[in-house]
């Protein structure tokens, strides 16, 4: 298998890992880490930052943490932005698609392999999902097509039907829950021909059944509990990663 030396993950929540706590329960761990680690068992030296941020849109992504990837010189790169910008009223794709590839040409032209995900389908599960499908598809395609352009490695979870399962997602429905930070982690190991472990893309227990009341309550105290918040942080204009730093921020050997 090819060997990197280095891998530094630049994002959002989906790359910072939420919702994966650590075992000491602490922090979040997430795929990007789980991916490192796997990395690390190959290499002799191994190198790791993880500079996503939760909440951050294409722009800040690119601003803040694409320079420092870049100035880090990582063997591997992985980018995943824009889930946030779908989700704005003022979303405007032609505009992201044209940024998008302007900053996957910049880590190429490092020589770093960079990874990039068509991401899963959520516009069941969200309100406004008939809204947000459009967007998701103009973004699917354009990752597609830039990563094809400039000769990244596209991991689809969008082809991935178990996704589809809520046992994949965490209670707020938007964020991984562990078992779906391990199969994002084991699509980007088999992207890259490494081996992971099979469990990892083990095909989860069915969703639980629930009655029509039972449903109802869910979708109620999901509302209130994380859809409002969420709402009320875009009516005053904040984020959910306004005081919040890189749990990474720094290209250092990983712990074994």
């Amino acid at each position: 298998m090819a060997e990197w030396k280095s891998f530094v993950a630049v994002g959002d929540s989906f790359t910072e890992g939420l919702d994966d706590p650590t075992p000491d329960g602490q922090g979040f761990r997430g795929w990007a880490d789980l991916v490192a680690g796997v990395l690390a068992q190959g290499s002799g030296e191994f190198k790791y930052a993880n500079l996503a941020v939760r909440g951050r849109l294409f722009d800040n992504i690119v601003a803040e943490q694409v320079p420092l990837a870049v100035a880090m010189k990582p063997d591997l790169v992985s980018f995943a932005g824009g889930g946030n910008d779908a989700l704005r009223r003022t979303f405007e794709v032609d505009a992201l698609v044209g940024r998008f590839d302007r900053t996957i040409e910049k880590l190429r032209g490092t020589g770093a392999d960079v990874v990039l995900f068509r991401w899963a389908d959520l516009t069941g599960r969200m309100p406004g999902g008939k809204m947000l499908r459009p967007r998701v598809d103009a973004l699917n395609t354009a990752i597609e097509e830039v990563g094809a352009k400039h000769g990244a490695h596209v991991v689809s979870l969008w082809d991935d039907t178990e996704f589809c399962n809520s046992r994949l997602w965490s209670i707020d429905r938007l964020h991984l829950s562990p078992s779906g930070h391990r199969r994002v982690a084991a699509h980007v190991l088999t992207k890259l021909g490494v081996t992971c472990d099979p469990d990892w893309l083990a095909a989860p227990a069915p969703p639980e059944e629930l009655s029509w009341v039972s449903r109802k309550a869910a979708d109620a105290k999901w509302a209130t509990q994380h859809l409002a918040p969420w709402v009320k942080r875009r009516l005053t204009g904040r984020s959910s990663g306004d005081m919040v730093t890189a749990k990474r921020p720094e290209l250092a050997p990983l712990e074994r």
